[in-house]
């Protein structure tokens, strides 16, 4: 369903992404997993329109859009919740989710999968006339991701979803990406917490300095020395 070929990226002088290549099955949830610096948020804001590509091509079912706009890219289903959630803190939680459905204009579905959005994550209900900026890092999380569902994406990309949360609030997340994805929706995560993103995921891919160095399974992957010394705490 979707596929990135041998990007390469530049900030200046700096060659952050150095051939990378990946692809993620219709149904599947893939992870990009490695240390901070490694190039993971630089492949997704790059696979979403945020960041232009030196060379290489991202496709959507063989459909080439490198050179798409981000906003197309969301038309075509390609929807990110980023790093660090990027809630618009002045305004409402209701205002947020319906402002990932901005390109949308089919008001009952819209009303349908607002209606969704509350029965999946109750304290947005609760809270939908409170400004984004009062929720806790847990709630802006659910906040994030969504106002993304709003934009009825069928690959999914999000990026460190468990950023300064506590284990419990962790647990949950994932546990609400493993039913997003049962109900049909394609993922690309980027995790630090790579036991985490090892357990929920398909397959992974393991990226370094920008390049990926490996890839396989999760089963066959989270049982590898390697994987276990570098990122298992084995």
């Amino acid at each position: 369903m979707f596929e990135i070929s041998d990007l390469n990226v530049h900030f200046g002088g700096i060659h952050a992404l150095k051939g990378v290549s990946l692809a993620v099955e219709d149904g599947e949830i893939v992870t990009l997993v490695g240390a901070n610096g490694a190039g993971k948020t630089t492949t997704l804001r790059t696979a979403s329109g945020l960041k232009k590509p030196t060379s290489g091509k991202i496709a959507i079912d063989g459909k080439d859009i490198t050179r798409r706009s981000a906003q197309d890219r969301v038309k075509l289903g390609l929807v990110q919740v980023p790093e660090g959630r990027r809630v618009f803190p002045q305004m409402s939680v209701l205002e947020n989710l319906e402002l990932g459905a901005y390109l949308r204009r089919d008001k009952a579905g819209i009303a349908a999968d607002l209606k969704g959005v509350f029965e999946r994550f109750p304290v947005l209900g609760e809270r939908r006339r409170q400004s984004g900026g009062t929720l806790s890092g847990g709630e802006q999380q659910m906040l994030a991701m969504g106002r993304a569902l709003m934009g009825r994406p069928r690959i999914l990309l999000l990026d460190e979803p468990s950023m300064g949360l506590a284990p419990l609030l962790v647990q949950e997340i994932f546990d609400i990406v493993r039913d997003i994805n049962a109900q049909g929706t394609t993922i690309l995560l980027v995790e630090q917490n790579a036991n985490m993103a090892l357990q929920v995921a398909h397959r992974a891919y393991v990226m370094e300095t920008g390049t990926i160095v490996m890839s396989g399974l999760t089963s066959e992957l989270s049982q590898t020395d390697d994987i276990k010394k570098a990122y298992l705490g084995g």
